[in-house]
């Protein structure tokens, strides 16, 4: 019983952490039309930073001396994490939200996959045989070739590659690495990168719109971050990874009612293609 409790509690913050991830995501898609990428990145990297920096504290996990083998690992999961940050921002600020959201959920299928090449996990015919029907499923959402194709489209599917050698990073950190000292690691650097490259922009005014935006993205991300590990705390990964996509809902909701964007039939059989192989991939991996 108290099994189905824990797993319970793992999947509402599974779920949790998808409304943070998402609501941010929408924030920083509305300040984006007055503010550009870098300054964006920047002043909410600034909030939460501060804001992870508090809860390190909290967590009595600020200060930690990190060997040099960790600290490379901690250093290339940084870069990833730039980088993907980038391509998933451009995607962002130029295609509907629920695309690129339903792009970046085709990442389980890239890390199995990554997984299986670089660290030699076992992975049997039917998760690949998945992993090649979830990739087709990402093609009939970005439909190269077609008339409705965003070229955009190719910088999500960018992150979802930089996402994957982030985690595969994160992979190789040892047990005794706090994961709030290596994220709050990564969040100062992601604010760096993108202060240094918002200082050779023009700075736009921030008004007091865009600034209440950001600090809500802010809150948010941090929100996405915090529930996202209770979440693997509490539940077993086999049953609470699926929840991951009641992303998508929200999604496809926001994209709806605040950019008025629709999907159209084949973005949404791709979704469906994705979400169904990626379950079935947890599926797989959980009776392994």
């Amino acid at each position: 019983m108290n099994n189905v409790s824990d797993n319970l509690r793992g999947a509402v913050f599974m779920m949790l952490s998808m409304i943070g991830y998402v609501f941010n995501d929408a924030m920083m898609k509305l300040a984006s039309s007055e503010l550009d990428l870098a300054q964006s990145v920047f002043i909410r990297g600034l909030m939460a930073t501060v804001l992870l920096a508090g809860f390190a504290v909290y967590k009595r996990q600020f200060f930690y001396r990190a060997t040099w083998p960790e600290m490379k690992i901690i250093l290339l999961r940084s870069i990833a994490e730039i980088a993907a940050t980038y391509c998933f921002l451009t995607a962002l600020f130029n295609m509907p939200l629920a695309s690129v959201t339903a792009i970046m959920q085709s990442l389980p299928l890239a890390v199995t996959l990554a997984g299986s090449i670089f660290l030699g996990q076992k992975v049997g015919w039917r998760r690949y045989l998945a992993i090649l029907v979830g990739f087709g499923g990402v093609l009939i959402i970005i439909r190269p070739g077609g008339e409705d194709f965003n070229a955009f489209s190719l910088w999500a599917v960018a992150a979802v590659g930089f996402v994957t050698i982030r985690d595969l990073m994160a992979a190789r950190l040892s047990a005794r690495t706090p994961s709030v000292f290596a994220a709050l690691f990564t969040a100062f650097g992601v604010t760096l990168a993108a202060g240094i490259a918002a200082a050779f922009e023009p700075w736009a005014p921030v008004s007091m719109t865009n600034a209440a935006l950001l600090a809500t993205a802010a809150v948010f991300i941090l929100i996405g971050y915090v529930t996202s590990i209770s979440a693997m705390r509490f539940g077993e990964i086999g049953f609470v990874s699926p929840f991951r996509y009641t992303v998508l809902v929200w999604a496809v909701l926001l994209g709806v009612l605040i950019f008025k964007d629709y999907p159209d039939f084949w973005e949404l059989l791709g979704i469906s293609i994705v979400v169904g192989t990626g379950v079935f991939t947890f599926y797989r991996e959980h009776r392994r």
